[in-house]
């Protein structure tokens, strides 16, 4: 039972982190660019740096996204496979 609980409470933690809009466009255009960094987000998203990586951190804490390093760049892709199936059904 114990176990059961600990995936509906990370279940509404995922669904928490993506009712934001912010958080819900970031994942969405990761999918769509499969990957791309931070000051990419920023140009599409209408949100300073230091916030858009408030959010990014918020992701990947609960390993929604996660950051690869390729020279001085982090290139951030979706890693959680649960997260791109709901990211699907939301947007067909």
């Amino acid at each position: 039972m114990d176990t059961e609980r600990a995936i509906i409470e990370r279940n509404a933690d995922i669904f928490k982190a993506l009712s934001n809009p912010v958080r819900l466009c970031i994942v969405k255009g990761l999918l769509s660019t499969r990957g791309c960094t931070v000051t990419h987000m920023q140009s599409c998203i209408d949100s300073s740096q230091s916030t858009l990586s408030q959010h990014v951190g918020k992701l990947k804490s609960l390993g929604i996204i996660k950051g690869e390093r390729i020279g001085k760049e982090i290139i951030y892709k979706v890693s959680n496979e649960e997260v791109i199936k709901i990211i699907n059904i939301l947007f067909e």
